[in-house]
């Protein structure tokens, strides 16, 4: 079998037409992708949850390492009212092409939003409109829908687990 150059299969991938959203990955995950304002209607339905928004790349390493922690707070909150929000920021048009082959290979499982914006600070600031664009970034927001508390870089489970619990018992 003869191997295409890479800057050919690139141009191939390009002319396969888009996949309309959301895009079911291998497993039980699922990407859908948001607007700022459809992000804010999202957020704005978990009202009565303490809900943990999570900004996350493919390219960023420590966002990586925190997507295991952050589907195990899902799993282990979720019957007392927590839910987990993650938004990937990467760029619209990696998704199908990068992003979805790298959730398929290494965290089938995992749901999370994707952005439309093409500028990334226009959906974080839904959240956070003073956002310093560091990655991972996530966002504790209260059951009234007030966020409470910004935790950056790579996170343990007890860190996020001191921020949430609080917030479930009140």
């Amino acid at each position: 079998m003869k191997r295409l150059p890479g800057c050919m299969l690139l141009g191939l991938l390009l002319l396969v037409p888009q996949v309309g959203y959301p895009v079911e990955l291998v497993g039980k995950g699922r990407l859908t992708s948001v607007s700022s304002a459809q992000l804010a209607e999202v957020l704005a339905d978990k009202t009565g949850k303490v809900v943990l928004v999570n900004f996350w790349a493919s390219w960023c390493t420590p966002c990586l390492k925190e997507i295991p922690t952050l589907v195990e707070l899902a799993e282990r909150y979720r019957d007392q009212g927590f839910e987990l929000v993650p938004v990937s920021l990467d760029d619209p048009g990696d998704i199908e092409v990068i992003v979805v082959p790298f959730l398929n290979r290494w965290f089938p499982d995992f749901s999370s939003y994707t952005r439309l914006d093409l500028d990334m600070d226009t959906v974080v600031s839904v959240v956070d409109p003073a956002w310093n664009e560091i990655l991972p970034t996530s966002y504790i927001i209260n059951r009234d829908g007030t966020v409470v508390e910004q935790l950056q870089g790579g996170e343990t489970i007890d860190v996020f687990a001191a921020a949430i619990l609080p917030l479930l018992h009140d």
